[in-house]
């Protein structure tokens, strides 16, 4: 995601200067999912590349972030390997990566996978997970070689990204795959209801990508004056509503540090009911991110 506009412009302490904290500020803030502790703040790093996305993968870190995310697709997990082998504790960081939707034959999972290990000089992921269905995708054959991954202890968990509930259904239900995750586009102008009460009560957590609408929310009138009320900006407004929600993480992409602090602190924002109501009444149908391969999604709530 790109940072708000609303934030100022200041020269911070680099990445470099900045010492890794030795106790993740977000610890208590996690959901709990096939046997792992998913962070429910976390960064995300698409289009981010080379030593801009080392910088704010450490600059990150050194603040107590303890969720990256990066995919196969992304290009940047040699990046991400370099600033977690910064020092954290691997039992306190989680990172997720992503096999694209090429890649999804079994020999090229496993291919995938291995490259995607040695860039983030690791030696397990935390969650691995399908980037994007395809037609042609074998599902049984997909999970049964993730499932591999995760019996040799290359992976604590496994997910999907991009599913639509009849998706969902083929593989938690016919093929009983123990998926962790779905990552999916979810942010206050577009409505997942469906898929939130599919997973729930399962216990299966979403992953919200695209939380601030890439950047759309930092002018939001709407949000603009439920932001006013609690001296917070509008993109801080449009996060918490998203970890306010049970079983819902959120990866905001952001490059500075000013930014990964502005949306730490969206913790300490308290929304409510009348907040609620207000982000409940925007229309929830601009999805930013469909490209033509994606499935057919679930339609909005009435």
């Amino acid at each position: 995601m790109a940072p708000s506009s609303t934030e100022p412009q200041k020269t911070g302490t680099s990445a470099s200067e900045a010492p890794i904290t030795e106790t993740p500020v977000l610890e208590t803030h996690v959901i709990e999912t096939q046997g792992i502790r998913l962070p429910k703040l976390g960064l995300g790093t698409y289009r981010m590349q080379g030593d801009t996305c080392r910088a704010a993968v450490e600059s990150a870190l050194s603040l107590g972030y303890r969720h990256i995310d990066t995919a196969e697709m992304y290009g940047n997990e040699e990046a991400v390997g370099a600033a977690v082998a910064a020092g954290i504790a691997r039992g306190d960081l989680h990172v997720t990566t992503k096999v694209w939707n090429d890649n999804l034959a079994p020999d090229a999972i496993r291919r995938s996978f291995d490259a995607s290990l040695k860039k983030l000089r690791l030696d397990y992921v935390d969650l691995y997970l399908v980037h994007w269905p395809s037609p042609k995708m074998d599902l049984p054959a997909i999970f049964e070689t993730l499932a591999r991954l995760k019996d040799r202890k290359l992976v604590r968990a496994i997910g999907v990204c991009n599913f639509n509930v009849a998706l969902l259904r083929q593989v938690i239900e016919e093929i009983g795959a123990p998926i962790a995750c779905n990552q999916i586009e979810y942010h206050v102008l577009l409505d997942q209801t469906a898929v939130r009460n599919y997973l729930r009560p399962k216990n299966i957590a979403i992953t919200a990508y695209c939380p601030l609408a890439q950047g759309r929310l930092a002018e939001h009138p709407q949000l603009a004056e439920i932001a006013r009320k609690h001296g917070a900006a509008p993109a801080q407004v449009a996060l918490k509503w998203l970890l306010d929600q049970e079983g819902v993480a959120a990866i905001p992409k952001a490059q500075r540090r000013e930014s990964h602090q502005a949306n730490l602190d969206a913790w300490k924002l308290t929304l409510d009911d009348a907040d609620r109501r207000v982000i409940a009444g925007l229309p929830k149908n601009q999805r930013l991110v469909n490209p033509g391969f994606a499935p057919a999604w679930d339609k909005p709530a009435a």
